[in-house]
C-alpha cells in the first residue's frame, strides 16, 4: 500500500501503481473531472502516471499555475500536430509553455512562409484535432531508437536536441498520430483545449545562437473556456493601450535615437522629473536606514571585474575592452555596481563595532544585449540601479534582512504595488558542492530569509536548488493591473565577493573574519521599474510622483497675469505643473490636459481673478469646484501626506 500526504496533511492510503487521478476521485467528482496533473514531491507529472512511493501529492487544476502550464504546454503539441498537417515536411525546434501562453520553433524549408493571415486555417486545425479527445500517452524510448524515429523523419533539430541526452531519460509523447520527443507533463487528453488563439510570429535563432539558422516562432493561447478567452483579449488590448513604449512617446517622458544607440534610453524634461523624484525618495528613506551614499565610475579597470568574476559571467555581454595609450591597460563599462563597493569597503580597516556598512548608490551600469532583445525600458544597454550593499556579521543578517524587507514594502505600498509574492531561493541540500560557504554560514542565512519573511506575513514561494552559488536571495514577484508578473525588488546573501576581495573586519576576540555581503534593489533597475510603472497605472502616476501635478488653464488671454500669479504661488508652495498660455478654446485646453494625464487642471478667468480663487478640475472625475488657492495647496498636501502614510504602514 501507498501512504499519500494530502496538501491538508491528511494521509490516505493507495493500492500500489495508485495514480494523481485515483488521488482526485477519492476526494471529489468535480475534483478528478477538473483535474489536468499532480504533483508528487514537488514534481510535476501526468494525472495517470502511475506513484511509485510514499508520498505528498497535491491534485492540480486549470487554476494552479503548474496546471496551466501543463495545460499549455499540450496545446503547443496541438499546435505542432496541425502545422504538421498543413505543412508536410515541416521540421520541429523546441515548444515549451511560457508565462502566459506557449510558442513552438518551426522551419518550414526554403520557400513557405506563415503570417498571421494564417493563423484562422491553423486555429481551425488545433480545434479540430482537440475534438478528438486523443489522449497524451507517455513512453520511454532508448536513446537509439529516438534517433532512429527522428532520423527517419529527417528532423535535424530533434537529432540536435537527443545529441545532449542520455539514453535512459528520453521519452516521447504521443497524441492521436502525432509524436514528439518530450518529457512533459501534459492533460490526459486534448478534450480540455476548448478556445484557441494564435497571437503572433516572430524569428528565433536555434539555441538562441545567432549563428545558427533562424527558425519561425509561432506565440499562441488556449483555454478551457471561450469566455476565459475572450476576457484574456481584452486584457491584451488594454495592455497595448498601456504600453509603456506608447504612454512614453505620449507623455514626453523618454526617447531614442539610432544616433545615439539602440537601448540607450534619452530621458526627456518630464520624464528626468519622474525620475529624480523616484531618486529623491528613495535616498530619504535610505538615509533614514542608515545607508551612506556613494558614487563609483561607469568604468573600471578589467582587473577588477577579473578579481569580482563579473568579467567571466558577463564578458560576452559587455562593450569592447577601452584600451589606453599604455600597453595591456583595459578599461570596460561596469556591468555590476558591487565591486567598486567592495572597494569602498576596503579603503580603512574595519572593526566588528563598525559593522554592519551600508553604501547605496543610483548606479548607472552597462550591458551588450543583442539587439533583438532589447524591448523599450524593459531591456536596454545602459540601465541605472538603486544598488546598495550590506556589509555585516553573519549574527546581523537577520535584521538586515528584515530591515531591507521593509524597505522594500515601503516602496511597493507607496507605488500602488499590493498583489505580489516573495520568492525564497535555497541551496540543494543533495548537491551542496556547487555552493561556496560554510554550512553554518548558509544555515544562518536562509535562516534570517525564511523567519524575516514569515515575521512580515509575506505570501512566500520557496524554490530549493535556486540559490545563486555565492547564497540565498528573496525576489519580489509583482503582479501589475492586468494580472502580470514582475520581478522588482531582490535581495541577495554573498560570500564569494567578500573572499574574492578579501574583504575582513576585526572580531571581538581580535581575529580577522570575513563580513557577509547583502546585496539589495527595491526598484531593481529604474528604467525598468518605470516601464513596468507606467503600464500598472497607465500613465497616472501616484499624485507625489506625477511630472506635472497641474496646469493652470486661463480663459482667455486676458487672464494670463492672473494665472501666472497662481502658477508661481504653486511653484512657491513646490507642486509642479505648467500654465498653457496657447492660443485655444479652454475645450481645448481641458482636453490635452487630460489626454497628458495632468492629475489637476486649474481653470481661470474672470470670476476666479475678481475672487482670488481657481475653479479646480481632477483628472478623470471632472470638476471639483472653486477655491482659494491657499485652500487647493493644503487639500492637495494632505492628500500626499495621506499616501505617504499609507507607504509607511
Amino acid at each position: 500500500m501507498l501512504n499519500i500526504t494530502l496538501p491538508d496533511g491528511s494521509v490516505r492510503q493507495f493500492v500500489d501503481g495508485a495514480t494523481g487521478y485515483d488521488v482526485a476521485a477519492t476526494i471529489s467528482e468535480g475534483l478528478a473531472r477538473n483535474a489536468v496533473g499532480v504533483r508528487v514531491d514537488g514534481e510535476v507529472r501526468d494525472l495517470h502516471r502511475p506513484i511509485e512511493q510514499d508520498a505528498k501529492v497535491a491534485i492540480l487544476t486549470w487554476n494552479d499555475d503548474d496546471g496551466k502550464m501543463a495545460f499549455w504546454h499540450s496545446s503547443a503539441h496541438v499546435l505542432a500536430e496541425a502545422l504538421e498537417a498543413l505543412y508536410p515536411g515541416v521540421k520541429l525546434g523546441i515548444g515549451p509553455a511560457i508565462e502566459n501562453g506557449f510558442y513552438y520553433d518551426i522551419d518550414l524549408g526554403e520557400g513557405r512562409t506563415i503570417s498571421s493571415e494564417d493563423f484562422p486555417e491553423i486555429e481551425k486545425k488545433m480545434l479540430e484535432l482537440a475534438r478528438q479527445k486523443s489522449k497524451f500517452e507517455r513512453r520511454a524510448v532508448s536513446k537509439a531508437d529516438a534517433i532512429a524515429y527522428f532520423t527517419e523523419k529527417a528532423d535535424p533539430y530533434k537529432l540536435d536536441l537527443l545529441e545532449r541526452l542520455e539514453d535512459g531519460t528520453i521519452t516521447f509523447y504521443q497524441q492521436g498520430n502525432f509524436v514528439d520527443l518530450c518529457r512533459g507533463p501534459h492533460l490526459p487528453d486534448t478534450a480540455n483545449i476548448k478556445a484557441v488563439k494564435l497571437l503572433n510570429i516572430a524569428g528565433a535563432y536555434w539555441r538562441g545562437d545567432e549563428k545558427n539558422k533562424q527558425l519561425t516562432r509561432i506565440y499562441g493561447i488556449t483555454f478551457p473556456k471561450a469566455k476565459e478567452l475572450t476576457e484574456y483579449l481584452e486584457k491584451l488590448e488594454e495592455a497595448k493601450r498601456r504600453d509603456h513604449r506608447k504612454l512614453g512617446k505620449e507623455l514626453e517622458l523618454f526617447a531614442f535615437s539610432e544616433k545615439v544607440g539602440a537601448g540607450l534610453p534619452l530621458w526627456l524634461p518630464k520624464g528626468t522629473m519622474l525620475r529624480e523624484k523616484l531618486e529623491q525618495f528613495l535616498r530619504r528613506a535610505q538615509i533614514k536606514a542608515g545607508y551612506q551614499p556613494v558614487v563609483t565610475p561607469h568604468i573600471g579597470s578589467k582587473e577588477l571585474y577579473v578579481t569580482s568574476g563579473h568579467y567571466e559571467k558577463y564578458g560576452a555581454d559587455s562593450f569592447q575592452p577601452i584600451k589606453t595609450p599604455n600597453p595591456g591597460e583595459e578599461f570596460f563599462l561596469k556591468p555590476m555596481n558591487c565591486p567598486h563597493h567592495c572597494e569602498i569597503y576596503k579603503t580603512k580597516p574595519r572593526s566588528y563595532r563598525d559593522l554592519p556598512v551600508r553604501l547605496a548608490e543610483f548606479g548607472t551600469v552597462y550591458r551588450y544585449e543583442q539587439s533583438g532583445e532589447l524591448h523599450g525600458l524593459t531591456r536596454v544597454r545602459g540601465f541605472t540601479q538603486d544598488d546598495a550593499h550590506i556589509f555585516c556579521r553573519p549574527d546581523q543578517v537577520k535584521e538586515e534582512f528584515t530591515k531591507v524587507i521593509d524597505l522594500v514594502l515601503y516602496v511597493f505600498r507607496a507605488l500602488g504595488f499590493k498583489d505580489f509574492t516573495a520568492q525564497i531561493s535555497l541551496r540543494d541540500p543533495e548537491n551542496k558542492a556547487k555552493y561556496i560557504g560554510s554550512d553554518e554560514n548558509w544555515d544562518k542565512a536562509e535562516r534570517a530569509i525564511i523567519e524575516s519573511a514569515a515575521e512580515k506575513g509575506l505570501m512566500t514561494v520557496t524554490e530549493l536548488g535556486e540559490a545563486a552559488f555565492y547564497g540565498p536571495k528573496l525576489d519580489f514577484m509583482v503582479r501589475d493591473a492586468l494580472g502580470r508578473k514582475w520581478q522588482l525588488g531582490t535581495v541577495q546573501v554573498d560570500y564569494n565577493l567578500p573572499e574574492r576581495f578579501d574583504l575582513e573586519y576585526v572580531a571581538s576576540d581580535n581575529s580577522r573574519q570575513r563580513p557577509v555581503m547583502i546585496h539589495r534593489a527595491p526598484f531593481g533597475s529604474l528604467e525598468r521599474f518605470v516601464a513596468v510603472l507606467i503600464e500598472h497605472c497607465a500613465g497616472n502616476f501616484p499624485l507625489w510622483l506625477s511630472p506635472e501635478q497641474f496646469a493652470v488653464l486661463p480663459i482667455s488671454e486676458k487672464y494670463h497675469d492672473y494665472a501666472q500669479q497662481v502658477y508661481d504661488r504653486l511653484m512657491g508652495a513646490e507642486l509642479r505643473g505648467t500654465v498653457d498660455h496657447r492660443d485655444e478654446k479652454i475645450g481645448r485646453k481641458i482636453r490635452d490636459a487630460e489626454v497628458s494625464k495632468v492629475p489637476y487642471m486649474l481653470i481661470v478667468g474672470e470670476k476666479e481673478q475678481e475672487n482670488g480663487i481657481v475653479s479646480v478640475r481632477k483628472h478623470g472625475e471632472g470638476d471639483v469646484g472653486s477655491m482659494p488657492i491657499d485652500s487647493f495647496i493644503k487639500s492637495f498636501e494632505s492628500q500626499v501626506a495621506a499616501m505617504m502614510d499609507g507607504a509607511a504602514g
